[in-house]
């Protein structure tokens, strides 16, 4: 009798033990995600800038500059984190082209608020490689518990699924670099 009730007991410990495994990695991939928000609502904040500063000296280039406009109205208004992942990996390649249009404008790459924001976006970028890299090392955690067994069975329980990974495009692997107007970046 005492061994089936230290049996039970180990059996309820562990579900407890692992229920918590679950809360505490879906926790941290929530304040994780909250981090990457953080970073992409800067840089969308800066855009406007940017494209009003571009667009004083460059008022011909109305393509990229509706172009990044663009997708950063639509970034505000996306939810799943695929289609934030592509639409922001979309956002970055425009602001690439924004930046080397801008190459061919020597009095905008000399303008001081110019290249304050370059020096922004390009510090929000990294920000955004480093919570991505964190935010997936922790989706990977919680997919591989559920992936595991018995941890996968407690997980289904208590309906812990597999959380989707924060990718960046193909194209889009580093963080953004920008021409600081010769002085290296």
């Amino acid at each position: 009798m005492w061994i089936i009730i230290a049996a039970a007991g180990l059996i309820l410990a562990y579900i407890i033990f692992t229920y918590n495994g679950f809360a505490s990695l879906r926790n941290r991939a929530r304040g994780a995600w909250a981090d990457i928000d953080v970073q992409l609502k800067m840089r969308h904040d800066l855009v406007p800038n940017l494209v009003a500063t571009v667009q004083g000296y460059a008022q011909h280039e109305k393509g990229v500059l509706e172009d990044v406009a663009r997708l950063r109205s639509k970034a505000q208004e996306l939810n799943g984190i695929g289609d934030i992942g592509g639409n922001e990996a979309q956002l970055s390649t425009a602001i690439k082209t924004l930046f080397a249009v801008a190459e061919s404008y020597p009095q905008l790459r000399a303008d001081a608020g110019f290249r304050d924001l370059q020096k922004q976006l390009t510090e929000i970028e990294e920000h955004i490689q480093y919570a991505r890299r964190y935010y997936n090392a922790v989706v990977r955690d919680l997919n591989t518990k559920c992936d595991t067994f018995p941890s996968g069975i407690i997980g289904s329980w208590f309906g812990y699924r597999h959380l989707e990974y924060f990718q960046a495009a193909d194209d889009d692997r580093e963080a953004v670099k920008f021409n600081m107007g010769g002085q290296g970046q």
